[in-house]
């Protein structure tokens, strides 16, 4: 059996300088996105948007693509630097002593922080709930202007691998379909920004 991975580890799809994220969003917000490579109106920074390493958890949250408002499926190319900032100046949405000491500093780091990160439960092939976390990261303020006017190297439309996979699952054929997932490996973080989130 394999050994499961540390509780709260972040993996991704990535490369030395660059990982992916995704986001899913309703088709004209998709559609600009993709025409600019990166993000423009409809999208608004105004609100706190929240990026996800984890294929399979986009796809839990946004139900393979076909929740309303959600049926497109992006695949962001950020900075490895960028991110890192991101995880460095966060704040957890749950309070956790062991990181912040008091709750009254975690209420004045939650205040001043641009950034919220929550560990939410990973899933499977079939999105079922695994015993590990995933992380999401809520981008605000600050951090969505460095979003997406610095970080954002490329953003792909993967809606249809996204349905390819469904689709294969649907019939059956499991192996297919996970021969098809994008292949997430450990990403290392720096030693301030695994401190910011509590990472293993």
């Amino acid at each position: 059996m394999k050994d499961s991975p540390p509780q709260r580890q972040v993996r991704a799809r990535h490369d030395d300088e660059t990982l992916v994220v995704y986001q899913a969003y309703k088709p004209s917000i998709a559609d600009a996105a993709v025409g600019a490579g990166t993000f423009v109106a409809p999208f608004r920074r105004e609100r706190m948007t929240w990026i996800k390493p984890s294929f399979l958890w986009m796809m839990y949250r946004c139900g393979w693509a076909t929740k309303p408002g959600q049926e497109r499926v992006l695949a962001i190319t950020i900075t490895r630097a960028g991110f890192n900032w991101a995880l460095e100046h966060a704040c957890l949405a749950d309070y956790h002593p062991e990181i912040y000491g008091t709750f009254e500093a975690w209420q004045e780091r939650k205040r001043t922080s641009p950034v919220r990160v929550q560990w939410d439960p990973e899933r499977g092939l079939s999105l079922e709930r695994l015993d590990h976390r995933a992380i999401q990261v809520g981008l605000g303020g600050e951090s969505v202007d460095r979003y997406v006017d610095e970080w954002i190297h490329g953003v792909e439309d993967v809606t249809p691998l996204a349905r390819e996979i469904a689709g294969r699952l649907d019939a059956g054929d499991r192996e297919a379909a996970r021969a098809l997932l994008p292949d997430e490996r450990p990403l290392a973080l720096g030693a301030a920004a695994a401190a910011a989130v509590g990472a293993g």
